[in-house]
């Protein structure tokens, strides 16, 4: 982080408990900063809105559920259009750069940030940094215009290309500074989120007017603080192709299993939310809901169970989940990619092998097994109606911001509104599927699949009372 006295959050408090985390603004230190009147109020879009401009005060609440003594809370800036702005159209140059791996949505947002720089407030020089963040440093760019990026949307991927890693913040910010670069929007996860903050804090530090935007972007949701990420509705539905067809293999074969592994590192958002979609699914394994294989209510006592009583099965699993039983392969469980994301282990051939390998030594029942991986494919696709949507309000948000003067923060969906995030927020920790609630109970009632935790504390119970009891007599 930057050595800036102003690095501190940004709190304001007011009557009955309320509290607004905001985000840092250029006018905190780069004194007596010029502002002009918004280019949006001459805009013929914008000519029938009844409010143009959102109110200096607005903000929306972190947590919408209360009773009539709870406090206001946490609440963050609410995003959209300010009546004054901290850029002049002609003045600006636009940089946007894409980060990580890959992501339905990437370029309806690389689209929607362009379309709207250049119609809402007649930016004209917008670039896309190549590769990554250190495309800033290697000097790739290509010049960005609506013509350029009118149908990008319909294709996966980014045009911007993207890597992992790369990131030198002293090089960044000298490149940003010699390119005259004054708006930067950075598009990625958690990881690139805390680059964006340090390239924030560096910028700060040096007082230069430039702002640094992040719209945050995870195809697991593991995001914390925002509704969702974009590329997750997506992801779902995708996923339903593969699940489909895991359900028709199995249930077109004697005995026959289906295993399908979807995205899911440290969350299993995808897999709890596919699995409640589809209907199809026996039991679903996500990282934060352990499980065990063997003994009284383990995964091979439950397939087994329940391929008596239908003849076919179908397990959805996320890449994270059981990576602590992969035991003599787990070399590669301290080891991390360029992200500083932990490699993990291939759970999924892993937990099928291992079902072959216990029906096999039962010699009871002969099993059918396909094992599906759309990992790839999942990330590829151009993104849905709905994360479309949702791309364009996160990328004009993000825009209106910048031109606001708003900086070092993430534009973001709580509870159902954009707001603006400061980047400690986002990247503080992860947003994962919550065991105790009420969501994952829908899903174990939808699979009836056993809450393995609790099937192995009863079952440990029982041995430790049969143990004692042989002790007393």
């Amino acid at each position: 982080m930057g050595s800036s006295p102003n690095s501190k959050p940004k709190i304001i408090r007011g009557t009955a408990g309320y509290v607004l985390e905001d985000v840092p603004h250029m006018a905190d230190y780069i004194p007596d900063i010029p502002t002009y009147s918004n280019p949006l109020q001459n805009n013929p879009a914008y000519s029938v809105v009844k409010q143009y401009f959102v109110h200096v005060d607005d903000s929306v609440p972190q947590k919408i559920i209360a009773n009539k003594d709870s406090p206001r809370g946490v609440h963050f800036r609410r995003a959209g259009p300010r009546q004054r702005v901290y850029f002049e159209s002609d003045d600006v140059q636009a940089a946007i750069v894409t980060c990580g791996g890959l992501c339905p949505g990437l370029n309806t947002v690389i689209r929607e940030l362009v379309c709207a720089l250049y119609h809402m407030y007649g930016v004209k020089k917008i670039l896309g940094i190549n590769g990554g963040y250190k495309g800033f440093y290697a000097h790739n760019t290509i010049t960005l215009t609506p013509k350029s990026v009118n149908d990008i949307h319909k294709r996966g991927g980014t045009i911007l290309g993207s890597s992992r890693g790369g990131h030198d913040t002293t090089k960044i910010v000298d490149s940003i500074q010699d390119r005259g670069i004054n708006q930067v929007f950075i598009i990625g996860g958690d990881g690139t989120q805390r680059g964006a903050d340090r390239i924030f804090e560096e910028i700060r530090r040096r007082r230069l007017k430039v702002a640094v935007v992040g719209i945050p972007k995870t195809i697991d949701n593991d995001i914390p603080v925002i509704d969702k990420s974009f590329g997750f509705d997506t992801a779902v539905e995708e996923a339903q192709r593969a699940i489909n067809a895991a359900h028709v293999e199995a249930e077109s074969g004697e005995n026959g299993i289906g295993v399908v592994k979807l995205m899911g590192r440290y969350s299993g958002f995808i897999a709890m939310y596919a699995t409640l979609a589809s209907r199809d699914v026996d039991c679903c394994l996500i990282p934060e809901s352990p499980f065990h294989l063997e003994g009284p209510g383990g995964l091979f006592e439950f397939t087994e169970k329940r391929l008596k009583e239908n003849g076919h099965m179908v397990i959805v699993i996320a890449e994270g989940a059981g990576q602590e039983l992969v035991s003599e392969s787990i070399q590669s469980l301290n080891k991390q990619d360029a992200s500083g994301n932990k490699l993990l282990q291939d759970v999924g051939l892993w937990i099928s092998q291992k079902i072959k390998d216990y029906f096999n030594k039962q010699k009871r029942m002969t099993i059918n097994l396909k094992y599906i991986d759309p990992t790839y494919m999942i990330r590829a696709v151009p993104s849905n109606a709905s994360d479309n949507v949702y791309c364009t309000l996160l990328a004009q948000s993000a825009v209106h911001g910048a031109m606001a003067g708003y900086t070092g923060f993430t534009s973001g969906l709580v509870n159902g509104r954009q707001t603006y995030i400061p980047f400690y927020r986002i990247t503080e920790g992860q947003n994962k599927v919550i065991i105790t609630d009420r969501m994952w109970a829908r899903l174990l009632s939808s699979t009836n699949q056993p809450s393995f935790t609790i099937a192995k504390t009863v079952s440990e119970e029982k041995r430790e009372e049969e143990a004692n009891g042989h002790v007393s007599e």
